[in-house]
């Protein structure tokens, strides 16, 4: 079974948003494609549309958490982190105002809407802002999870949701928490910390590597702020090599936030696998997931490579 993350994200509004009274839903004309509409059928007098008008958007979210409601804000993540950066940093984050912008859209898998709507910097730029804990999860069943989580959670926080239906990792039912990591897969030569989309691929690069005899643990690493610092270290001692795995960047994302912590505590051998420091672009997204290298087999080469098995 295939889900997006912001199908997820439409589903879990129309359940747990609907029982949470201070719950309100805001949304900048995309609430078809952010798939918040279905929390605006249920729920009309919660759902507000702002228009084409990002920055309105985050400071009318900031106004109605000052009196008390848990805004969720959406809009796609060029938008969210483009558009309206200056409201979130000044209005949002630096009050510590519980407002949960879900944006989606993010990364390459956007597909044809092109490098203008492919966010690949969202991440580092969200983990840099004070206050914001930011999220990636990596299938509907994590995303629906951590959403609730968020929910809770008093104070910002980011999360990042896609387009593309993706396969599910996760069974019903399992329990998540925010700032700790999911061990998928048991191993001992190296690990893989991987979030969003590439955890699927991850798992599929571990599979091929056992069939060689290489066992490689696998983290989703769902939380991208705060990092899980106790799973990184220990997963370090235990295993002595990295590859992290990220629909983003490599400057500024999952694989910096893993490489801070080695570097200042536990260095080991380590590599990144990201988009290199370049734009999008036109395609299917499977398409560019290759194109940038974002496959198990890649995956399962750079494994080899801080192994030296090459």
């Amino acid at each position: 079974m295939k889900m997006a993350t912001r199908d997820a994200y439409g589903a879990f509004l129309s359940t747990y948003a609907m029982d949470h009274p201070d719950i309100v839903v805001l949304d900048a004309d995309l609430s078809k494609s952010t798939k918040t509409a279905a929390f605006q059928t249920v729920c009309p007098d919660r759902f507000f549309n702002m228009g084409i008008a990002e920055q309105n958007l985050m400071g009318v979210s900031a106004g109605m958490a000052t009196v008390g409601k848990i805004p969720f804000v959406s809009t796609f993540a060029m938008f969210a982190v483009g558009r309206a950066l200056e409201i979130l940093r000044n209005s949002v984050c630096y009050p510590k105002l519980n407002v949960k912008v879900c944006a989606t859209h993010a990364g390459l898998t956007v597909g044809p809407d092109g490098a203008s709507h492919q966010t690949v910097e969202d991440l580092a730029l969200m983990r840099a802002l004070p206050n914001l804990t930011v999220l990636n999860p990596a299938d509907g069943i994590s995303a629906q999870a951590l959403l609730a989580a968020a929910a809770q959670l008093e104070g910002p926080v980011y999360v990042r949701l896609g387009r593309a239906s993706v396969p599910l990792c996760y069974e019903e039912q399992e329990v998540f928490a925010i700032g700790k990591a999911k061990e998928l897969r048991a191993g001992s030569e190296a690990t893989i910390i991987a979030t969003g989309i590439m955890v699927q691929e991850s798992l599929q690069a571990a599979e091929t590597l056992a069939k060689e005899g290489i066992e490689v643990r696998v983290l989703d690493m769902h939380t991208i702020k705060p990092i899980d610092q106790e799973a990184i270290l220990k997963a370090a001692e235990e295993t002595g090599a990295f590859v992290t795995v990220e629909e983003h960047s490599v400057i500024g994302g999952l694989g910096s936030a893993v490489a801070e912590v080695l570097a200042e505590n536990f260095p080991v051998p380590m590599k990144r696998i990201g988009i290199k420091d370049v734009f999008g672009e036109s395609g299917e997204p499977e398409e560019l997931l290759a194109a940038h290298g974002l496959t198990a087999q890649k995956i399962e080469e750079a494994v080899k490579g801080v192994l030296g098995r090459r």
